[in-house]
């Protein structure tokens, strides 16, 4: 159990552990690297969208008897971080047909080191949502934090805020949890550490990379 209020990680399972480490494996495949990932995908969606209002909703079963249910009781909207938070999008779309997803583009910049917001396209009416904010790599929590400024300039409250991560060092959700308490994280692992070079480890390497099959899984 996490003692940061804000993190919520997913229940480490010897199911979910075996699935990191086939998406670990520098020898996995794209086949195997993708089929594995959209698995975790899916819990931590699942898992996130739990973090959001229900309201109670009442309904008859086949034999006429009355269930006390719940159902969602705010509007969603996605928002990838380009390009790995793209990985995420059609598992969204599987559970929230009609969901509206948005676009933030941020890299950082070579001389500086600091995140730089290059390209963004919201739902125009986003102030009003919840918001799943898709970013499987949360390492120094730079671009995520540049990310999250991106959807409170367009009036999205941060505690309407959900940052999706695949993999999380500590580091980056010290960052974001310091410049945004009120945004909550769902992960499926934390790492140990980053290294010298700001890499998460033991690590997964460029989740985008090997997602969308733009680099030798090995490498």
């Amino acid at each position: 159990m996490s003692t940061r209020p804000n993190l919520h990680l997913l229940p480490q399972t010897r199911q979910l552990r075996a699935l990191h480490t086939a998406v670990r494996d520098r020898r996995a495949g794209l086949d195997v690297f993708v089929r594995h990932s959209r698995r975790i995908i899916r819990l931590l969606l699942e898992a996130g969208l739990d973090q959001l209002p229900f309201a109670e909703h009442d309904v008859t079963t086949p034999v006429g008897a009355t269930y006390r249910g719940l159902r969602q009781a705010v509007d969603v909207c996605a928002v990838a971080v380009v390009r790995a938070g793209e990985s995420m999008e059609a598992e969204v779309r599987d559970i929230l047909p009609d969901v509206r997803i948005g676009k933030i583009l941020i890299q950082r910049d070579k001389r500086t080191k600091l995140p730089h917001l290059y390209y963004e396209h919201l739902p125009h009416d986003i102030a009003g949502s919840h918001v799943l904010l898709l970013e499987p790599m949360l390492a120094t929590g730079g671009s995520a934090n540049a990310a999250i400024e991106v959807l409170r300039k367009a009036g999205v409250r941060e505690e309407h805020i959900v940052l999706i991560g695949f993999i999380a060092a500590p580091e980056g959700v010290a960052a974001v949890g310091a410049a945004h308490p009120g945004v909550r994280i769902v992960v499926s692992a934390m790492e140990e550490r980053l290294n010298d070079d700001a890499f998460m480890v033991p690590g997964i390497g460029d989740f985008g990379d090997r997602y969308f099959g733009t680099t030798h899984s090995g490498a």
